[in-house]
C-alpha cells in the first residue's frame, strides 16, 4: 500500500550546480511543471489514498517555484490519513507563501549543506547565492527550531571537506544529523564528475574517518551528532524491520509502497531510476500517474529487485540487514548480472558493515557513548563482548 510518495511539480531551478543529478530546467523555461491535466490526475491519486499515514516530499527542480501546486497536494489528502511533507529546496526563495506553507506543523524542511562556506560556494555557485543560503538556513531554523530543517551534503568524494569543518558547519547550525551523499552517477552528475563511476575504496575510507572523528567530537562535547546512513543501518542491525529506508530492503519491492511522479506525470519506481532516465541512459519509467504502473515494466523491475538467491548473498553473514538496489547496478554496468561482490553497492556496504561490527565490539567507552545515541537508547550502548 502506498504509503511514501515523491512529487516533481516543477523541474524548473534557480541554481544550476555542477552535479545536479536530474538535470533541471532553467527558472523561466516553459514546459517543465505540472500541466492541468497531471494537476487532475495528481490530487485524484492523493484523494483516494488507503494507507492510514503517509509521507510525501516534493522534490524538483525546485518545488519552493510552484505553492500553489504543494498546496494543492497538501489540500487532497483525505482527513483520515495521517499525512506528513517534506519540501525539498535550496533554500534561494522563501517569501510568505513559502513561509506560510513552512509555518504549518506537519511541514519539514531538507536542504543541502555541503559544508564549510568555502566548499558550499565551490560547488553550489558565487559567494551571493552561496551567502543567501546560509541566512535563509539560519532564519529557517530560528524561527523554527533544527527539529523541522533537514540538511545533507554532497560530498565530492576525490576532494572532500575535513569531517572537523562539515561537523562544524552543521553544529554551528543546531543540526545533529548529517547524512553523507556522495556525488550520484546516476543522474547527470556523471557528465561532470565521471570519476563518481568508481569511489568504493575512496568513499568508505572517508566516511570511517568522519565516523570516527564524530566518536570523538560527540565524547569530547558530550554531544550526539550522528552520520545518518550509520545510524539506520546500525537499527537494522538491531532492530530488524524498524528502518525501511530504500537502500536496505530485501526484498525491496517495485511501485507498491514508494513511488515518484515526475513533473511530467510519468511514474518511477525510485528517483534515481528517474535520474538515469533523464540522462538518456535507460527508460525506467513503470507508468504514468494518469493509467497507473500496475504493469509488465514494473513486474520485471520487481522480480530482480531481491538478493534471494543469489550465492555471494546467501552465503554473506550481512544479508538479513543488506538490501539491493538493482537502479545503482544498470546505472554503473548497464546490468544487474554483475557479481555481487564485485558491484559497487557491496563493496560499499561491506566496508560499512565491517566497520559497524568493529564498533558493536568496542569496549571503548567513547565508542558506546555514540552507538547508544545512535541507537535512540537511555544511555551508552552495553558492552557487547562474550564473556565467560
Amino acid at each position: 500500500m502506498l504509503d511514501y510518495l515523491i512529487l516533481v511539480p516543477t523541474l524548473r531551478c534557480n541554481l544550476a550546480c555542477s552535479y545536479c543529478q536530474v538535470s533541471r530546467a532553467s527558472e523561466n523555461a516553459a514546459g517543465y511543471d505540472w500541466d492541468e491535466r497531471t494537476l487532475d490526475s495528481v490530487v485524484r491519486l492523493i484523494s483516494n489514498l488507503r494507507a492510514s499515514s503517509i509521507k510525501i516530499e516534493f522534490q524538483g527542480g525546485e518545488p519552493s517555484l510552484r505553492p500553489d501546486l504543494i498546496r494543492a497536494v497538501i489540500d487532497a489528502v483525505p482527513e483520515e490519513v495521517d499525512a506528513s511533507f517534506v519540501v525539498c529546496t535550496n533554500l534561494q526563495n522563501i517569501d510568505d507563501e513559502i513561509l506560510e506553507l513552512f509555518d504549518r506543523d506537519d511541514v519539514s524542511i531538507s536542504t543541502s549543506l555541503d559544508g564549510p562556506s568555502d566548499v558550499h560556494t565551490r560547488q553550489r555557485g558565487p559567494q551571493e547565492i552561496s551567502g543567501k543560503f546560509a541566512a535563509n538556513l539560519e532564519y529557517v531554523v530560528k524561527r523554527y527550531g533544527p527539529e523541522k530543517v533537514s540538511a545533507l551534503p554532497t560530498i565530492d568524494p576525490l576532494s572532500p571537506p575535513e569531517p572537523q569543518e562539515l561537523v562544524e558547519a552543521f553544529a554551528g547550525q543546531g543540526l545533529n544529523s548529517i547524512y553523507l551523499r556522495p556525488i550520484n552517477y546516476q543522474g547527470f552528475a556523471r557528465k561532470n564528475h565521471a570519476e563518481s563511476l568508481h569511489i568504493s575504496k575512496t568513499w568508505s575510507a572517508y566516511q570511517r574517518r568522519f565516523i570516527e572523528y564524530l566518536i570523538d567530537y560527540n565524547w569530547k562535547h558530550e554531544a550526539w551528532v550522528e552520520e545518518t546512513y550509520f545510524s539506520m543501518l546500525l537499527r537494522r542491525i538491531f532492530r530488524p524491520g524498524s528502518d525501511r529506508h530504500v537502500d536496505l530492503r530485501n526484498p525491496n519491492p517495485v511501485g507498491r509502497d514508494y513511488i515518484v511522479i515526475d513533473y511530467d506525470g510519468n511514474a518511477y519506481p525510485s528517483d534515481e531510476a528517474r535520474m538515469l532516465t533523464r540522462s538518456g541512459v535507460i527508460d525506467l519509467s513503470i507508468g504514468d500517474v494518469h493509467e497507473g504502473w500496475d504493469g509488465d515494466r514494473r513486474a520485471t523491475l520487481d522480480a530482480a529487485s531481491t538478493l534471494d538467491g543469489d550465492p555471494v548473498c546467501e552465503a554473506c553473514a550481512y544479508k538479513p540487514y543488506c538490501g539491493r538496489d538493482i537502479v545503482d547496478d544498470i546505472s554503473r554496468y548497464g546490468t544487474i548480472d554483475v557479481p555481487r561482490e564485485e558491484t559497487e553497492f557491496c563493496k560499499r556496504h561491506m566496508a560499512l558493515f565491517d566497520y559497524a561490527f568493529e564498533l558493536i565490539g568496542s569496549e571503548d567507552e567513547k565508542v558506546r557513548h555514540s552507538l547508544g545515541r545512535w541507537l535512540d537508547l537511555p544511555g551508552p550502548m552495553p558492552d557487547m563482548r562474550l564473556t565467560q
